[in-house]
């Protein structure tokens, strides 16, 4: 049966880690499908790019050129032959990006932003594809664009499920059943919209990516590889001593990637779970340990609490600006903002005058909202914040992360709790 990994922009940020993805390809047969992020910060790199573009700041090719030097230094490190037909193919992927920006934008941010930053998902598996060739990991190049179908909700694009799966059993099942041409290299977080226009998946997209293949393939797993042992009770960045979570249930997967855990995009599970598709969290750096299971066991849930940090964080509080209640006809109209500005809620709180949220900050969206939720109502708002969330704690773990903080904003379940906080 297929197996589908995938890599993030770690594992391929430059030309010894994309050796190492080889090493840990090789290490299993074939039937492989290989879903491959951007290299390192190339999303960053090209979002820059898109904020130049429609900023008219001047910097738009300088910030495009960075890219294509970043690309090309692993190029030149990964191949001998500096004549090798990849040059070429990557120098004129990155002459559609040029295209793109000689016109005067006429799209709206979310449809431009799609086309230029997808192209970081493109330039990867090129060169990964072209490299593991060259090294005697035979593979195909798949443009997941013509198998995984959206609407054009760009940078939240919503899968076209039937046709998917359709084009998935059509286009890559006969691919997986050939004999020494079963391991397909293809992208995450991206697709297609009907109007054959590149869609995108939603920020760390790429494990959905990876769960869409494995449902629409009955796969036998998916295992994503990290840079860290599997998945971690809370981020290293924050936390010296983490403990790793070995085996926990779809439902605790599901609970800790929508409170914001970094390891899984919150999307992943559903499709997995569906059909019982074991999910992997493994190091490429130590590809032979075990990692952590995910699965429908739920015994070992409750043993290690998880804190899961959300840092850069807005809270804006809205209210009437008679201080009448808040009714329902005026929870639906902000609701319709939020979702008019394509903007999460992270946390909500209401009270009898009052309608808290916590939302992450962004530089096209935020000041937007507020400005557009003040035409109706009183807005207050605080910045730079954070929102703590732990599973299974207790008041230990609470000290631990509320010391020397104030608390905003405080919630509790009996097996969740949250604060937004300030320093």
């Amino acid at each position: 049966m297929t197996k589908i990994f995938k890599f993030g922009g770690a594992s391929v940020k430059d030309a010894n880690a994309i050796k190492n993805v080889g090493e840990v390809i090789k290490l299993y047969k074939d039937d492989l499908i290989v879903v491959v992020s951007a290299m390192g910060k190339t999303t960053n790199g090209l979002e820059k790019v898109v904020e130049s573009y429609l900023s008219k700041d001047g910097k738009g090719l300088e910030n495009l050129q960075a890219v294509k030097d970043f690309h090309f230094s692993i190029l030149d490190d990964l191949f001998d032959n500096k004549n090798h037909p990849i040059f070429n193919e990557i120098h004129n992927t990155f002459v559609e990006i040029e295209w793109e920006i000689e016109e005067d934008p006429t799209r709206e941010y979310d449809y431009i932003y799609d086309q230029i930053v997808s192209v970081g998902e493109i330039l990867s598996t090129k060169i990964v594809s072209s490299y593991l060739n060259d090294v005697g990991v035979i593979n195909t190049w798949q443009d997941v664009r013509d198998i995984i179908q959206t609407d054009n909700t760009h940078r939240q694009a919503k899968i076209n499920w039937k046709l998917t799966e359709e084009l998935i059993q059509k286009v890559i099942s006969p691919q997986v059943k050939k004999e020494g041409q079963s391991i397909i290299i293809t992208q995450g977080f991206i697709g297609s919209s009907s109007e054959l226009f590149t869609t995108t998946l939603g920020r760390e997209g790429s494990d959905f990516s990876a769960g869409i293949l494995a449902y629409c393939l009955n796969a036998e797993s998916v295992t994503i590889w990290k840079d860290v042992p599997g998945m971690l009770n809370a981020d290293p960045k924050w936390f010296d001593d983490t403990k790793k979570l070995d085996n926990i249930s779809y439902h605790e997967a599901v609970e800790l990637a929508y409170y914001g855990a970094s390891v899984i995009h919150p999307k992943t599970i559903k499709p997995l779970h569906n059909k019982n598709i074991p999910l992997y969290v493994k190091s490429f750096v130590s590809p032979n340990d075990d990692g952590t299971l995910i699965n429908e066991n739920t015994i070992e849930d409750s043993i290690v609490p998880s804190f899961i940090f959300k840092m850069n964080q807005v809270l804006i509080s809205i209210s009437a600006k008679d201080y009448s209640f808040v009714m329902e006809d005026s929870l639906s109209h902000i609701f319709g903002l939020f979702s008019k500005n394509g903007v999460s809620i992270n946390l909500m709180q209401n009270s009898a005058i009052s309608f808290s949220v916590c939302i992450d900050f962004d530089k096209q969206k935020t000041h937007q909202l507020i400005d557009e939720l003040k035409v109706n109502y009183k807005v207050l708002y605080n910045n730079n914040l954070e929102l703590v969330t732990i599973r299974h704690y207790n008041q230990k773990t609470i000290d631990r992360v509320t010391n020397k903080k104030e608390i905003l904003v405080e919630q509790k379940s009996r097996q969740t709790a949250r604060f937004v906080m300030k320093s």
